[in-house]
């Protein structure tokens, strides 16, 4: 079903897809589409081209060669969602090319304003998000093929090569590996663990951490906490002061929302204002899904309430599962930052790229603004918090 098509009978209150969330894929966008209209043929010549043109610093000169076009020849759904793909890379591209020492400040009218229009149309902000780089970048080699890493491609591509390609894709496998999970808050089946487990193919097995930090964490990087942008990005055309935005974040993943609202899970004020914040980078059907959850009575009280010590035994093993997840997350990012930062700096980078030298603090920020390991183990340390004593 295209989400985009009103003229569908609306489904029942509680079903999946009022929130555009599939039995099979979850949050990910299905068969998501690989090609646009034809008279946008130059942004998607654009997209494809991105890792060579970022490489030799030649993206900003071909955007600004490119036509002025409008984002009114998209429709439904699955067009713009497509189209912020695209534009949302371009426009990483565009400001990160010459790396963190030289972020382009003006995004230029024939980018900003169609990005503008489409991000307006799909209730999103004009930066490169969680719900394009892995919800909706993903496409199978064979149709009739396995969902697994052999048979998956991204649809766009940043510098990076394999190593981008196996952040992408395995973390679009976690958000896969969620779907059971999310078929527990709404439909109030027996209570499992809803936690992601980790698909069989571990970050570590396909990301190299020194071309993560070098080549790939700058471009999900967005102009909000960010030194290297402390004003932000002004959008030619649109708006007549810059932008601050955060860039692409695990933290924008509904999946992790919609399990801390089902398990009642209370985060510290600082973390709880950021994951709050980053709703605002979610499709607004999956933020109305985290807010649907939010309304039901509460599951954790209900349990403590009940006296059941199957029960009570069943929902910790629920919580345990998602706090074991996330100590995972935070092994991931000390190794990709934390731990490539300080490799980084003892060898020195002389001679090297802009893409390549140390970039400031990246092991205080992580890519969405937020100070990355304390946060990370402040969510992990609230979710333990909301286990019940049996």
């Amino acid at each position: 079903m295209d989400p985009a098509d009103e003229t569908e009978q609306p489904p029942p209150p509680c079903a999946l897809d009022k929130f555009h969330i599939s039995p099979e894929y979850g949050f990910l966008l299905p068969d998501p589409q690989t090609e646009l209209p034809a008279p946008y043929r130059p942004w998607m010549d654009l997209a494809r081209s991105l890792p060579d043109l970022i490489a030799t610093r030649q993206l900003r000169a071909h955007v600004h060669q490119a036509p002025q076009l409008s984002a009114a020849q998209l429709h439904g759904h699955r067009d713009l969602r497509l189209a912020h793909l695209v534009l949302g890379f371009i426009t990483a591209g565009y400001v990160w090319q010459d790396g963190e020492e030289g972020p382009a400040k003006v995004l230029p009218q024939n980018l900003a304003v169609p990005f503008w229009e489409v991000s307006r149309r799909l209730g999103l902000p004009p930066i490169l998000l969680h719900a394009d780089l892995v919800l909706a970048n993903w496409r199978q080699r064979d149709r009739a093929g396995p969902l697994e890493l052999g048979n998956l491609d991204p649809i766009v591509w940043l510098p990076g090569g394999e190593s981008l390609r196996g952040f992408v894709l395995v973390t679009m496998l976690v958000e896969k590996a969620a779907v059971p999970g999310l078929q527990v808050p709404l439909g109030w089946v027996p209570l499992v663990p809803p936690a992601p487990g980790w698909p069989p193919c571990p970050l570590a097995d396909h990301v190299d951490p020194d071309t993560f930090y070098t080549a790939i964490r700058l471009f999900l990087s967005g102009w909000r906490d960010n030194p290297a942008m402390p004003a932000g990005l002004l959008y030619e055309g649109v708006w007549e002061l810059p932008q601050a935005y955060s860039g692409g974040s695990a933290a924008q993943s509904t999946v992790l929302h919609a399990f801390d609202a089902f398990l009642g899970v209370r985060h510290h004020e600082e973390s709880s204002a950021f994951l709050h914040r980053m709703r605002d980078y979610m499709p607004p059907r999956h933020r109305a899904f985290v807010e649907a959850i939010q309304a039901l009575p509460p599951l954790r009280e209900l349990v403590l309430s009940s006296g059941n010590e199957a029960l009570h035994c069943a929902y910790n093993r629920c919580v345990t599962a998602l706090a074991a997840f996330r100590t995972r997350h935070i092994a991931v990012a000390t190794k990709y930052v934390v731990t490539a930062t300080a490799a980084k700096r003892s060898r020195g980078s002389p001679g090297t790229s802009p893409l390549q030298a140390a970039p400031s603090r990246p092991e205080q920020r992580g890519t969405g603004g937020s100070p990355v390991l304390r946060f990370l183990k402040s969510v992990r340390d609230a979710t333990r918090e909301a286990l019940l004593n049996v």
